[in-house]
């Protein structure tokens, strides 16, 4: 509570809790896509998937904890909390497997061979239809 109202009664507050739980569940539906993957076809191919939840996991992990961190203010730097400590783990696996670079180039790799694989597959759409053609 402050000023006599909880904090989630706050807009900006209410937004980072929304936002925070949108963020949270994307990375945790790509981690599941991943494992299905992983189940049904084995580890190669679930590469790229890896890739992103490497990237984007500590990410996110970052960003919750440092919206924490805001809430809680000065207490959220301090040892009162484990904020700080889940913050700087965080900042950690952002580096220790690889910084995010180089998982983004690997993704990047992934998608411009995919998409060499349909190249071409969207011209139909990208037509003028006969009818709508300057004559």
């Amino acid at each position: 509570m402050a000023f006599g109202r909880y904090l989630h009664k706050n807009s900006q507050m209410a937004e980072w809790i929304a936002l925070s739980r949108i963020e949270i569940d994307q990375a945790r539906l790509l981690v599941l896509k991943a494992a299905w993957l992983i189940d049904q076809a084995g580890n190669r191919s679930a590469a790229k998937e890896v890739a992103m939840i490497k990237a984007i996991v500590p990410r996110v992990h970052v960003a919750v904890c440092d919206r924490a961190m805001q809430v809680f203010g000065a207490m959220g730097l301090s040892p009162d909390t484990p904020l700080a400590t889940m913050w700087t783990n965080g900042r950690i696996l952002r580096i220790a497997d690889g910084p995010d670079e180089v998982h983004f180039r690997s993704i990047a790799r992934a998608e411009v061979r995919q998409a060499g694989d349909t190249r071409g597959a969207t011209a139909a759409y990208m037509t003028l239809p006969e009818i709508l053609r300057p004559q």
